[in-house]
């Protein structure tokens, strides 16, 4: 199953106002690969892999609520949106916390933070770098060069994308 199929079928299980806000599931021509998919790629995930895709789902779908575009999940009313993506952070890192992957908590906490630095200056492509950044580095583990790179986001270092970009690309053997 699609990672956005995925999100779906826990969305409409979940029910509430989530499975409400959903909108209905059409099939894409192709999902294209995102964070939870690179994640849930890499050793780290082996043999959980479809669990790791899920909750990266459900908290890559919450980033989108809180600051767009809306994709799965889709209400007009910004409280809503904001209270919906703050269930489904809740939800993955829950599901996160369950398989007891601590690393991965504390990699996702500074996801969150950093795209919402990002957000707050109005950097879109470092929030797309702290995303993938995060991804492989759940997927394959941290590095050194990482930590560097997440520094230089925390300081509002102009290279810090591309550092992200490139310590994500240097984990995954890339």
């Amino acid at each position: 199953m699609s990672g956005s199929a995925s999100l779906h079928a826990a969305l409409r299980e979940e029910g509430g106002a989530l499975a409400e806000a959903a909108e209905p599931y059409v099939s894409p021509p192709q999902d294209e690969p995102g964070p939870p998919q690179l994640a849930a790629a890499g050793p780290r995930a082996a043999g959980r892999a479809s669990e790791y895709e899920l909750l990266l789902e459900m908290i890559l779908e919450g980033s989108h609520l809180h600051y767009g575009p809306q994709r799965v999940v889709r209400t007009d009313d910004q409280d809503l949106a904001l209270l919906l993506g703050d269930q489904l952070y809740a939800l993955g890192l829950v599901r996160l916390a369950a398989l007891g992957d601590l690393e991965a908590v504390d990699e996702l906490a500074d996801v969150i933070s950093l795209v919402a630095q990002a957000h707050a200056a109005s950097d879109l492509e470092l929030a797309d770098a702290v995303w993938d950044a995060g991804a492989a580095a759940i997927g394959w583990g941290a590095s050194r060069d990482h930590a560097v790179a997440k520094e230089l986001a925390r300081s509002g270092d102009a290279g810090a994308a591309e550092a992200l970009r490139a310590a994500g690309a240097r984990v995954r053997g890339g």
